[in-house]
């Protein structure tokens, strides 16, 4: 069996504050709070879902956010880097905007593309580059208007403890296709228009330890459930050790640890976000899976009130 994953779904990641979370990635970068959840596994903690108006697959950056909790460390093991793309031309826009809200950033060049770097409030390591492709993302807010606006993953940047062997994950697993080696890194593209250009850090370093600013794990694109389970096959088949399938209501996942010790997840692109509530007020209200809604007054109190609000 050949398979092709068309790129990233989703990426999740941990962090601090949820109102610090809230007040980044929608005050600041002027992405969509799509999906206020809970943790299904630790339902005392936020899931929080960011991205375009749509909140589709390819957009959508997780968060589990705890507050006061310990620090990770970046590193071998995890995802280093996630990337954003804007609309050629916006960059300007951005540098602009992150040093209004005194966000610094340092500008690098990969694989003969220009790209800005910076951190979030709690360490995680982004950047935005321009690209042509990717649909335009129509959600404006707090002065990110739609010519500007992020338009999802760019891809993201892995750092494995053994390069070699994610390599051969990427292509033989997940069906990537090697575009290029510059420096340290390989680069790998999938065929959607976004979240499709991976950067593999061919050198190892630090092992990365799970904590406040780091990502927990990647996850790729099926086309649904039948694409799902084949999917699971196909895993399975190249010797990765697969989970069961995981309902998560807004898509199925499957989980493996792939060689490099980076968490791979499968998702599948539907049902989506709007299930649960209307696309125009999706993120609006903490919505529960079936399991959790009558504990919603005893977790309505427990978790820490929130609200997207403009910043100055």
């Amino acid at each position: 069996m050949i398979k092709h994953t068309t790129g990233i779904h989703h990426i999740t990641a941990i962090v601090g504050h949820p109102q610090e979370n809230i007040d980044f990635y929608a005050g600041v970068l002027g992405l969509r709070l799509v999906k206020q959840t809970v943790n299904f596994d630790d339902p005392g903690t936020y899931h929080l879902y960011f991205g375009d108006n749509g909140g589709k697959p390819g957009t959508i950056i997780t968060f589990f956010p705890w507050a006061n909790a310990y620090k990770g460390r970046i590193g071998d093991g995890q995802v280093g880097v996630t990337t954003y793309v804007v609309p050629v031309g916006a960059m300007s826009f951005w540098k602009s905007r992150l040093t209004k809200f005194n966000i610094e950033y340092t500008e690098t060049t990969r694989f003969g593309e220009n790209y800005m770097q910076f951190d979030d409030p709690h360490g995680l390591h982004l950047e935005i580059v321009e690209r042509e492709s990717g649909e335009e993302n129509t959600w404006t807010f707090g002065g990110v208007t739609k010519d500007v606006a992020i338009k999802g993953f760019g891809g993201a940047i892995l750092y494995s403890s053994r390069p070699e062997e994610t390599a051969t994950t990427l292509v033989d697993v997940m069906g990537l296709e090697v575009i290029g080696h510059e420096g340290d890194f390989t680069r790998f593209k999938a065929t959607a228009d976004i979240g499709n250009i991976i950067d593999l850090k061919m050198v190892t370093g630090v092992r990365g330890s799970m904590g406040v600013g780091t990502v927990h794990h990647i996850a790729w694109r099926a086309n649904d459930n039948e694409d799902h389970i084949e999917w699971q096959k196909h895993a399975m088949t190249k010797g990765q050790h697969v989970t069961e399938v995981k309902d998560r209501n807004y898509f199925n996942a499957i989980y493996f640890r792939e060689s490099g010790e980076i968490l791979f997840e499968i998702a599948t692109d539907p049902p989506g976000f709007a299930h649960d509530e209307t696309a125009e007020t999706m993120g609006g209200n903490l919505k529960l899976p079936a399991q959790y809604e009558q504990h919603r007054e005893r977790l309505e109190d427990s978790l820490i009130p929130i609200e997207v609000r403009p910043l100055d």
